[in-house]
């Protein structure tokens, strides 16, 4: 019973080998401080939750859904009427949204959709391991492109040659980015609208954090460049900015070429989203925004005590202005260790779960990611957990 080819270049899932570290860990009776997925720990907003239970209750909510029925018509309504008022972008509901079973799923589902063997997908590197790995097990090409912080994180385009491009059929970006916290300007979309102007490339945007920013940063949208929506699908969820990981239900909006062909493949693998969640989804976007306002606030405060912390003890890190993670390059007293070994350090020395670069591709060697995903105090244990690390002798 031999699995596919293209599974084999699959590496094992990072979350899967953080889940064993951890395993170990509790084995030995250590006390864990988990900040290795971003799993949001907050609840779920108390109005998304009434209108998902007050849904529950009808029994004609308990059917397939179907993507021509009222309650998917409201829920791409909603999400077009947010895209207006967050990036006053104007979106046809019918056409250029497409619900999703979170934006995981979406992005995985895109290269299925598009890739062919002989067809390549420029991925940056760092980058949120769905992204090069949907392009593997849709069996496409993977090209990684090197984002360092000599280029604050952000991908060279101009650098990809000819050859490459010509084989290329899409780009993936994603700012705020994931892991590295980076963030940019509309500038940067309007650079990017340039350089692939003439080229059959889709460009795919992952804005999963664009409501998760500080210090007065606001996230644009790659659609708010005109004339480039044709080339570009972009994915959201709903996550991070209502707290509803659990609940799986993103989408994507754009071109409705693009989307087409991605509802043509969803077609044939799931019956799309639970219609009670379909209804909380709506509520979450067309009610009041306050609750996301708080979540980011808590973030922000999570943000400065552990940033400060880390500086204090000596491991000099700068505040990101975005997402609820801390991308760090491994204390130079340890650089001489992978980041898996740095991570496995931190697991069992000081009881705190981090991700390793490594699992965020070629270029996240040498760092590793902190998730903010526990309250204030737990942070500041682990600051004084990993001190302990920091003053081991060798």
């Amino acid at each position: 019973m031999h699995e596919a080819n293209r599974m084999k270049r699959l590496p094992l899932y990072l979350f899967t080998i953080i889940d064993r570290l951890k395993d170990e860990a509790k084995e030995k009776g250590i006390d864990l401080i988990d900040l290795g997925m971003g799993n949001p720990d907050m609840a779920t907003p108390k109005h998304i939750v009434e209108e998902l239970c007050k849904q529950s209750k009808k029994p004609e909510n308990h059917r397939y859904p179907r993507p021509n029925e009222p309650a998917e018509a409201k829920l791409r309504k909603s999400i077009s009427n947010w895209y207006k008022d967050r990036f006053n972008v104007d979106l046809d509901p019918n056409t250029e949204v497409l619900p999703l079973i979170g934006s995981k799923e979406g992005v995985a589902h895109l290269s299925l959709a598009f890739l062919n063997h002989d067809d390549m997908a420029l991925v940056p590197s760092p980058a949120y391991p769905v992204h090069f790995n949907g392009v593997i097990m849709a069996g496409g090409i993977l090209y990684n492109i090197p984002m360092t912080e000599d280029n604050n994180f952000v991908p060279d385009l101009k650098s990809i040659g000819k050859s490459v491009i010509n084989m290329s059929k899409m780009l993936f970006l994603s700012y705020p980015h994931n892991p590295t916290t980076a963030v940019v300007d509309l500038n940067f979309y309007k650079e990017v609208a340039k350089w692939v102007k003439g080229k059959d490339i889709i460009i795919a945007s992952d804005l999963a954090y664009s409501d998760i920013v500080y210090d007065g940063y606001k996230t644009p949208s790659i659609l708010q460049v005109k004339g480039i929506k044709e080339k570009v699908i972009e994915f959201h969820t709903l996550s991070k900015s209502y707290s509803m990981p659990g609940w799986r239900i993103g989408y994507a909006v754009g071109s409705k070429k693009i989307l087409a062909s991605l509802a043509k493949t969803k077609s044939y693998i799931d019956f799309g989203i639970f219609r009670p969640i379909q209804y909380a989804a709506i509520k979450a976007l067309s009610g009041s925004q306050d609750c996301v306002k708080k979540t980011v606030e808590i973030y922000r405060k999570r943000r400065d005590v552990f940033v400060e912390g880390l500086n204090n003890i000596g491991w000099k890190i700068k505040k990101p202005k975005a997402t609820f993670y801390v991308w760090a390059r491994i204390p130079l007293k340890y650089d001489a260790l992978t980041s898996m070994e740095f991570a496995e350090l931190l697991v069992n020395e000081a009881g705190v779960v981090v991700a390793p670069g490594t699992g965020f591709g070629e270029y996240g060697e040498g760092y590793v990611r902190f998730a903010l995903v526990e309250n204030e105090e737990r942070l500041k244990i682990a600051c004084q957990r990993i001190k302990k690390v920091l003053s081991m002798r060798d």
